[in-house]
C-alpha cells in the first residue's frame, strides 16, 4: 500500500489555495484512508502513535491529531539537546497524550567509540561502526539510533505481523524542501508499518496560521538553532554548527567535545563531529530526517518539487 503525494489535486488545484480548514480536513481524510486501507486488507490497527520530534512542525501535526492517536512516540537518539527532550514530555503532558520514549539499543557515544560489535554476518566480532560519521554514516545512524528504537515502538503494539498493523503519523511535508518531497508519501506500507503523513500538504501559511489560531506552544530550541536538536549525529553538520550549540547549549557541547577526547584517545581517525571524512558519498537520509540535507557537493538531489508537480507519476526515491 502506497499513495504517491500530492502537490496538486484531483482537479488541479494547488494544495497552496487550500484553505486551513480545507488542509486540516485533508489531514483527518489521510489519517481515515490509512486506517481503511488497513482494514480492508483484514488488519488490525492496534495503535496510532504520532511521531513527535520536538520541532516546531511536528508539535503542530501532535496539536492536529491529538484526539486521533493513541500515542506520542519520542525517539530519544541519546544525542540530543535535553531541553527538547523536556519539551516534549510536558508537551505531551499538557495535550493529555500518552507519551512512549523509544530509546536505540545502543547509545550514540557507544557507536562512535566503535563498542558496538556485529554479531553475526562477515563482520561477526568487529565493531559495526567507528568514529563521528560523515554523510556516507547517515544512513547506519538513523538505522541505529531510530529505526530500531522504532522497532521496539512496533513490537509494542504488533504481536502478531501477518494480522496487526500499527500506524505512525510523520510530519514531512511537500513544501518544506525540494529535496525532501521523496520521503513525503501521504501513505506507505513498511512491513507491519503503516506510515502516514497527516500534513505533507501544509504550507507554510498553513503551519503559521495554525499555530497562531491555537496558540501551539512553540520548542525554544527550534528557534535557537532552527531544528529540533533531537539528534545531533553530525552527520550533515553544518561548519560552525557545534560553535552555535555550545553558544546556546553549552552542556551538549561540552559532552560532544568530550566524546572527541574518547573517540580520539582510541586511535580513530574520524575523531572531530561534524568533520566529514575525505571521499565519502552521502547516504540516503531516513523517514525522520527531515532537517538532514542531501548535501554532497555534485550529488543529483533528483526531480525538484516544480519538476514533480508537472509530474505527478513520479515517486520518491527509496530510502
Amino acid at each position: 500500500m502506497a499513495t504517491t503525494p500530492a502537490k496538486m489535486d484531483d482537479d488541479g488545484e494547488a494544495l497552496a489555495a487550500l484553505t486551513l480548514d480545507q488542509a486540516i480536513e485533508r489531514s483527518h481524510a489521510i489519517i481515515d484512508r490509512a486506517v481503511a486501507e488497513t482494514e480492508a486488507d483484514s488488519k488490525e490497527v492496534t495503535a496510532i502513535c504520532a511521531l513527535f520530534s520536538g520541532g516546531n512542525d511536528s508539535t503542530t501535526m501532535l496539536h492536529l491529531v491529538r484526539d486521533r492517536i493513541t500515542h506520542a512516540v519520542h525517539v530519544n537518539t541519546t544525542i540530543g539537546i535535553e531541553k527538547t527532550r523536556e519539551f516534549v514530555r510536558t508537551t505531551a503532558d499538557d495535550l493529555n497524550v500518552p507519551l512512549i520514549e523509544a530509546f536505540p539499543p545502543h547509545s550514540y557515544d557507544e557507536l562512535v567509540r566503535g563498542e558496538v560489535i556485529a554479531s553475526k554476518g562477515k563482520h561477526e566480532g568487529e565493531p559495526v561502526w567507528k568514529g563521528f560519521p560523515g554523510p556516507a554514516g547517515h544512513q547506519m545512524m538513523y538505522t541505529r539510533l531510530k529505526e530500531r528504537a522504532l522497532r521496539k515502538v512496533r513490537n509494542q503494539f504488533v504481536s502478531n505481523p501477518f494480522r496487526q498493523r500499527v500506524i505512525f503519523l510523520a510530519g514531512m511535508r511537500v513544501f518544506e524542501s525540494s529535496r525532501r518531497w521523496r520521503n513525503a508519501n501521504e501513505i506507505d506500507r513498511e512491513g507491519s508499518i503503516v506510515w502516514a503523513s497527516p500534513i505533507v500538504h501544509w504550507t507554510n501559511d498553513h503551519m503559521r496560521d495554525y499555530r497562531a489560531l491555537h496558540q501551539v506552544p512553540r520548542n525554544e530550541v527550534s528557534d535557537l538553532i532552527h531544528m529540533s536538536g533531537e539528534c545531533l549525529c553530525g552527520a550533515f553538520a553544518k561548519p560552525g554548527e557545534l560553535d552555535e550549540i555550545a553558544f546556546w547549549f553549552p552542556e551538549t557541547a561540552q559532552h560532544i567535545r568530550a566524546l572527541e577526547e574518547q573517540v580520539k584517545a582510541r586511535g580513530i581517525t574520524a575523531c572531530k563531529w561534524g568533520e566529514r571524512p575525505p571521499k565519502q558519498r552521502a547516504s540516503t537520509a531516513g523517514r525522520l530526517c527531515t532537517t538532514c540535507e542531501w548535501a554532497e557537493e555534485g550529488a543529483d538531489p533528483g526531480p525538484s518539487i516544480a519538476e514533480w508537480a508537472a509530474n505527478p507519476s513520479i515517486t520518491r526515491r527509496a530510502a
